[in-house]
């Protein structure tokens, strides 16, 4: 069985690798095709120039995309995964809108499965294989890509229905950018108090407040400047943008998320856009007056 994977960036490259490593015979497609063909030759896989070429000779393809768009262009294209496809199942594991996991669904090839199953963990849990799987489909539907999905996280679960993985990832993140949010104001409240960073931090993730995510970001939270970013402060308010536009059409009161977005938005409009969420601490800080 071949599989093709599409979108090799900091999440994506690390999750083929587990899958080439689990024994999986992979096919990959990138926008850049020079780290498709870069890491084709690291994991002992095949690079395409088309994201065509991935669904005529692969059963299976897995996407992971930035977004709604990205993902428009690479399903809906010229020679994109829908042009001829002979596919059985598609993927997306981008944190997407649900409109568009339908969107993909109602115009797939006659025959094919659209599922959308986004994960949560950073670049490092994506690394090691430990990413939390959200599946939009039911236990059976998703039988033939368990064997995937358990290469790639620790868990997945099955949510039942197409979108449902898509709402979950949204419900999932709009927890840790608040999180993330929160976290930068307690530091810059103690900070301006007198206790430096570092005692602070140690003392929430000992607390009541902590959470998993506190402790694998630790290194970023305090000196985000000089570490890798892992997810950046505009793919954040892409987030809780797509957050906000569906609780707006469910008709969901969302106030605090609301101040995440505002914040997002003015530490992009103030450069940090490219810059790892953590930097939304010394973003704070800066404000402190």
């Amino acid at each position: 069985m071949k599989v093709g994977f599409a979108g090799l960036g900091r999440m994506g490259r690390e999750m083929a690798a587990n899958l080439a490593r689990a024994g999986v015979e992979l096919v990959l497609w990138n926008r850049s095709p020079e780290k498709a063909a870069t890491l084709a030759r690291e994991i002992g896989a095949e690079a395409v120039e088309t994201p065509r070429e991935l669904s005529e000779r692969c059963e299976i393809v897995v996407t992971m995309l930035a977004d709604d768009a990205a993902s428009e262009t690479v399903h809906f294209g010229e020679n994109g995964l829908f042009a001829g496809s002979t596919a059985r199942h598609f993927v997306e594991m981008g944190t997407m809108s649900p409109d568009h996991i339908f969107d993909l669904a109602a115009r797939a090839p006659e025959g094919a499965t659209v599922i959308d199953a986004p994960v949560s963990g950073a670049t490092q849990a994506a690394r090691h294989g430990q990413l939390l799987i959200m599946a939009g489909c039911d236990e059976a539907t998703g039988g033939p890509l368990r064997p995937l999905f358990d290469a790639m996280g620790r868990r997945t679960v099955f949510l039942g229905r197409a979108g449902a993985g898509a709402v979950m990832k949204l419900g999932v993140n709009m927890l840790i950018h608040g999180l993330n949010q929160t976290l930068a104001e307690a530091l810059a409240l103690t900070k301006a108090a007198g206790i430096p960073r570092a005692a602070a931090f140690d003392v929430i993730e000992a607390s009541a407040a902590a959470a998993p995510m506190l402790s694998y970001r630790k290194p970023l939270y305090l000196d985000e400047a000089a570490q890798d970013v892992t997810f950046t402060v505009a793919l954040a308010r892409k987030d809780m943008s797509v957050t906000a536009a569906l609780a707006e059409r469910l008709g969901v009161a969302l106030p605090q998320s609301g101040v995440t977005l505002a914040q997002l938005q003015e530490a992009i409009a103030a450069g940090y856009a490219d810059r790892d969420m953590a930097a939304i601490v010394p973003f704070m800080e800066d404000k402190t007056r």
